[in-house]
C-alpha cells in the first residue's frame, strides 16, 4: 500500500509544498506569483480530499496512508503560514495558535496511540471544519488580489476567514483535551 493511488496523491502534496514556496522566490510580478501560488495550493489542497476519497473508494486505505495523509496536510498548513507570515499577510500570533495546535494534536494522537486510547482523539467534525475554514483561508491570503467585479479584496475575506480559523483551531484542541483527559488521568496512575 505504499505506492498505491491514493498515497502517490499525499505524496505529491509534499512534493508541492516547495513548488509553491519557491514560487514567491522568482523573478516574477507578485500577481503572478500570488495566482500561481493559489492555484498550486488549491489544486494540493484538494487531493487532500481526493486521496481519502479514492482510499476508501479503491479499498486501498493503509496505516502508511493514515500516517502520512495528517503529516502532508500540516507540512502544506505550516509551510504555507510561514510564507504568509513573511509576507506580512497573516499575524504571528494566528500563526503560532494555528502551528502550535498541530504540533500539540498530533502529539497527543500518538500518545494516545500509545495507550490504546487513539478513539478519544478521531478526527471530529470541528477538525475537519478548522480544516476547510484554514485550506479557503490560506488560499485567499495566498491569491492577495481583487476578485474583480465584486470589488472585494481576497486577503480581507482571507484575514477574517483565518481568525475564524484560529478560533475553531482553539476550540478543536479544547475539544480533543476534553476528550482525552479521562484517559490521561487513567494512565498516569
Amino acid at each position: 500500500m505504499f505506492w498505491n493511488l491514493p498515497t502517490l496523491l499525499t505524496w505529491a502534496r509534499i512534493v508541492a509544498i516547495p513548488l509553491i514556496v519557491g514560487l514567491f522566490y522568482l523573478p516574477l510580478p507578485s500577481a503572478d506569483i500570488n495566482l500561481w501560488a493559489c492555484g498550486l495550493f488549491a489544486v494540493v489542497a484538494f487531493t487532500d480530499w481526493l486521496d481519502g476519497w479514492l482510499a476508501r473508494k479503491l479499498n486501498q486505505t493503509s496505516s502508511f496512508g493514515a500516517f502520512l495523509d495528517p503529516v502532508a496536510d500540516k507540512f502544506l498548513v505550516c509551510a504555507s503560514l510561514l510564507i504568509l507570515l513573511e509576507l506580512g499577510r497573516v499575524n504571528a500570533v494566528v500563526a503560532l495558535i494555528i502551528i502550535g495546535r498541530e504540533i500539540a494534536i498530533s502529539a497527543l494522537r500518538e500518545w494516545m496511540a500509545q495507550i490504546g486510547a487513539s478513539r478519544s482523539v478521531a478526527v471530529h467534525m470541528l477538525g475537519k471544519l478548522k480544516t476547510a475554514a484554514q485550506m479557503v483561508a490560506i488560499m485567499l491570503l495566498l491569491y492577495d488580489g481583487d476578485f474583480g467585479f465584486l470589488h472585494i479584496h481576497a486577503r480581507t475575506v482571507g484575514t477574517w476567514l483565518i481568525y475564524i480559523a484560529c478560533g475553531l483551531t482553539i476550540w478543536s484542541m479544547a475539544y480533543y483535551l476534553k476528550r482525552s483527559i479521562p484517559d490521561i488521568v487513567a494512565k498516569a496512575k
